[in-house]
């Protein structure tokens, strides 16, 4: 049996056929492969560069400065403020005429000009003239119309003028009022010293011993002997004073040969003679004057009684008893005088072994702080003062003075002082207090004392130097924050209610809320 042979060229093409399906399916899948490659180069890479190439731009533009926008004369924004301006004060000067349909008109167009303003400012481009056009017309406009209405630049000059007058007259009223009323408040005495005084006083006429005591006490010698170290105080605050002197003796070296002058009124006499007859300051010597005693004081030798109501003021004779030392004192040759709000940290007696060279005072200068110069104190428009004194010339502090008593009586001071004053008698050279006349009396006889001695401030300042205050021998509550009262600075409070004894009967009952007691 014969076989057929076999069909090769069959079997040939079908394998071709299915080749060319493969191929065209790769070429399909290549190609989709290739599409979706594609989009997602584009979704990466597109927009990035878009961005890159908007950040680009946005840095390559140079913001806008609006501070040169408003300082250049060609810009908008520069015509704008100006008319702005102007237009503020013609709102100030429609409403004084009464004319507040204009008033409000303007303060519409200022409230478009500051909006546009901000919009430039925050958007960083510079107005346009579509912007600008209907804002400066409309402001051009009513500018016009208040010159016409005679509102001009005069009118407008001068009416600033009278506020700002105005302002500057209350605010000096203002300022005046509060010193006046700070100095009553200072000069007042509370209630709780009120106290002290009457039962000190209660203590005199019923304690027959303290009388006796007393009339022995006066004839002491060792308030003539020139080899102990002698103070004066001159106040009518009983409270004060003991501060003072016990401050001085708690920090002496030699409190026994410490001796204290005290000068007072009539009304005071009697309980600070009981206080300090009464207490022992370790062995020092005090003495009580008051100011009636002194015959030679009356209106022929003393120029500010003829100046003074009747009855005087003694307190303001006790502050101007300063200016006649040698007189009260005749037999002395060296003084330290403190003021009543001084309270003394160190020992003063190294004080009295200073040379002088030959001035009278001794004293520390304040014009190397935050005080002044003698222009500030005296009227220099007076050619009594400007042909006399340099206004430049460094002031100088009462509190804390050394007086040199036997140079004084050389020198005559207490007449020139006499002289100043009477020049003074309407107030043309200086306005009030001591110290004005001390620097016209003792000047080119004052020698600068290191400022270590007595510094200053603590009853107004806020921000004295701890490092000074701890470094000072004497420390004055000058200013209307004593240390006695309410509105005292409570930082500093403490440096001066530690010398007062708490524990004595008449202060705790008197004084019931120690330390904070007033």
């Amino acid at each position: 049996m014969r076989r057929r042979a076999p069909e090769f060229r069959r079997q040939a093409r079908r394998r071709l056929t299915n080749w060319i399906w493969w191929i065209l399916g790769l070429f399909m899948a290549g190609g989709l492969l290739l599409f979706v490659l594609q989009h997602q180069h584009q979704d990466r890479w597109g927009p990035q560069t878009k961005e890159k190439d908007q950040t680009s731009i946005e840095i390559e533009r140079p913001r806008l400065n609006l501070t040169h926008e408003l300082l250049s004369t060609t810009s908008f924004a520069r015509q704008l403020a100006d008319q702005m301006t102007l237009s503020k004060a013609y709102v100030v000067i429609a409403k004084e005429h009464g004319n507040f349909q204009l008033a409000w008109e303007f303060s519409v167009q200022i409230r478009n000009c500051q909006r546009l303003l901000s919009q430039t400012a925050v958007q960083g481009k510079p107005i346009g003239f579509d912007e600008a056009h209907p804002i400066v017309t409309r402001l051009a406009q009513l500018i016009y119309k208040a010159q016409d209405l005679h509102y001009d630049i005069s009118t407008t000059i001068t009416t600033l003028k009278n506020h700002a007058q105005a302002l500057e007259d209350r605010a000096y009223v203002a300022i005046v009022q509060s010193a006046h009323f700070g100095q009553l408040t200072a000069e007042s005495l509370p209630k709780s010293l009120h106290c002290l005084s009457i039962r000190l006083t209660e203590e005199w006429f019923t304690n027959q011993e303290v009388r006796k005591l007393a009339e022995n006490h006066r004839k002491s010698p060792r308030f003539l002997d020139t080899n102990l170290y002698h103070f004066c105080i001159f106040s009518d605050n009983i409270l004060a004073a003991l501060v003072v002197v016990n401050s001085t003796v708690s920090n002496a070296d030699h409190s026994q040969q410490l001796v204290f002058h005290i000068v007072t009124d009539r009304i005071n006499y009697r309980s600070m003679m009981s206080w300090f007859l009464s207490n022992d300051y370790k062995g020092c010597t005090i003495e009580v004057q008051t100011i009636e005693e002194f015959g030679w004081l009356n209106a022929s030798y003393f120029p500010l009684l003829k100046q003074l109501s009747d009855p005087p003021n003694f307190t303001l004779l006790l502050n101007h008893l300063r200016f006649y030392i040698p007189e009260i004192y005749p037999s002395l040759e060296r003084i330290v005088f403190l003021d009543d709000d001084v309270v003394v940290q160190k020992d003063l007696t190294g004080l009295f072994s200073l040379d002088l060279h030959g001035n009278v005072n001794g004293a520390v200068e304040t014009c190397l702080e935050s005080y002044h110069r003698f222009y500030k104190y005296l009227n220099f428009s007076n050619p009594l003062i400007s042909s006399k004194f340099d206004p430049q010339a460094c002031g100088w502090a009462f509190g804390l003075n050394v007086f040199d008593l036997i140079a004084w009586r050389k020198a005559n001071v207490t007449a020139r002082y006499q002289y100043w004053q009477e020049q003074n008698a309407y107030g043309t050279l200086w306005k009030s207090g001591t110290l004005p006349a001390g620097l016209l009396t003792f000047y080119g006889l004052t020698e600068p004392l290191d400022r270590r001695w007595h510094i200053l401030g603590l009853g107004y300042d806020l921000d004295v130097d701890d490092r000074l205050i701890q470094s000072a021998a004497a420390l004055h509550f000058n200013g209307n924050m004593k240390p006695w009262l309410k509105l005292a600075i409570t930082k500093y409070r403490h440096l001066w209610t530690r010398y007062v004894d708490f524990a004595n009967s008449y202060l705790r009952s008197c004084l019931y809320h120690a330390p904070k007691f007033l």
